[in-house]
């Protein structure tokens, strides 16, 4: 599988907690978007031939482009790229951002996921965290969305925000599921360093639930989850039968994908090594490079040796909850994962974290919480 991801990198606002490249100010919005339709040219020029299975607009705020820039975007990867004919193609969108043109264009130009940036259904709390829309506008761009035709949608979900209670985290699960979200994400807050809502926590204007309670929001919530009919299968999604995001699965494979945009990364084999590179991180640079013919490459492409490229396809892998294939890391290293880690796997297994069934190796329910710790496992001394 290969997978196609375009960087927007523009917001109505930015979020408190937000360390992304991404910018407020839309004023070069245009510019860019010019520079990305080069980009895949010469992306295309330079690299291997490759079908692609999906496809994914990520930002940034890719729905606060204009109507018709993205059915734009999208003839143009079609003119540049094969993309496979029963793609997952996915948009990320903020509620507040959407609306009934927006949305049918999406559709018409062959979109046919949608994922959506909630974080919340607490007013408040969406406030704290900076976000631009409260609850009541995601709902009307949820059935705008499902009224244009989109039968695969997703939403964000966050635990451990300021303020936030195991209660709050449990009632925005059952308030989306009683919607009929197919897919749902939630993931732990993370305080980054630099951002507005790190200076507000270090400095003491907001508080942080304890250790405890935002171990009780994954817990309790992932049950609650399950129990509503979405499964788990990676560390931070649940999805109803058949809505897994493929996107997402590809990099947990650690698959083919190539990234284009403003600092967007890709991953693929060339000239029979596996290779690594990036884009730049400066929007004047990536314009310009681009402008002038040039891909807007960060540095030269990375060869990854071969003992890097296993322990990633073993350190992704187990993020998923079936785990790893023993059959599929055989065909891609020519060894199984027992001769290459046969210490790691016989440690874990005996801590408890690590099962070999159905010819996977996947960690446990205890093993998933310890992910970090249980990778250490497979570095060498």
């Amino acid at each position: 599988m290969a997978g196609l991801y375009l960087h927007i990198p523009y917001c109505k606002s930015k979020c408190r907690y937000c360390d992304f490249v991404s910018f407020a100010d839309c004023e070069s919005m245009g510019e860019y978007c010019a520079a990305l339709l080069k980009e895949m040219r010469l992306d295309a020029a330079a690299l291997p031939k490759q079908a692609y299975d999906t496809v994914f607009f990520g930002g940034g705020t890719p729905s606060i482009l204009p109507a018709g820039a993205v059915a734009m975007l999208m003839d143009a990867l079609h003119a540049s790229f094969e993309i496979m004919p029963d793609a997952e193609i996915t948009i990320e969108a903020n509620p507040g951002t959407l609306n009934e043109t927006k949305l049918r264009e999406y559709r018409a130009a062959g979109i046919n996921r949608l994922s959506m940036g909630l974080q919340s259904t607490n007013d408040a709390l969406l406030e704290t965290i900076g976000r631009i829309h409260r609850y009541a506008d995601f709902v009307q761009n949820y059935e705008c969305a499902r009224a244009a035709g989109f039968t695969n949608i997703s939403a964000d979900l966050m635990y451990g925000l300021p303020g936030q209670t195991v209660k709050d985290h449990l009632d925005a699960i059952e308030t989306l599921c009683r919607l009929g979200l197919n897919h749902i994400s939630a993931y732990s807050l993370i305080v980054e360093e630099g951002t507005p809502l790190y200076t507000d926590v270090t400095g003491g204007a907001e508080s942080l639930p304890a250790e405890d309670d935002v171990y009780l929001m994954h817990r309790r919530g992932m049950e609650f989850l399950e129990t509503l009919g979405y499964a788990r299968y990676e560390i931070s999604n649940y999805a109803k039968p058949g809505f897994a995001s493929r996107h997402n699965l590809n990099y947990w494979e650690n698959g083919v994908y190539l990234g284009l945009g403003l600092n967007s990364h890709s991953a693929m084999r060339i000239n029979g090594s596996w290779m690594r590179f990036a884009n730049t991180e400066r929007l004047s640079d990536y314009i310009i490079s681009c402008n002038q013919g040039i891909r807007p490459l960060a540095s030269e492409p990375e060869v990854i040796p071969r003992a890097e490229e296993m322990f990633e396809t073993v350190m992704l892998g187990l993020r998923k909850t079936e785990g790893i294939s023993e059959a599929a890391f055989r065909l891609r290293f020519g060894k199984s994962i027992e001769d290459v880690y046969p210490e790691a796997l016989k440690s874990l297994a005996t801590r408890g974290w690590l099962v070999r069934d159905n010819g996977a190796c996947r960690l446990t329910d205890e093993g998933l919480d310890f992910q970090n710790e249980a990778l250490l496992a497979f570095l060498p001394d």
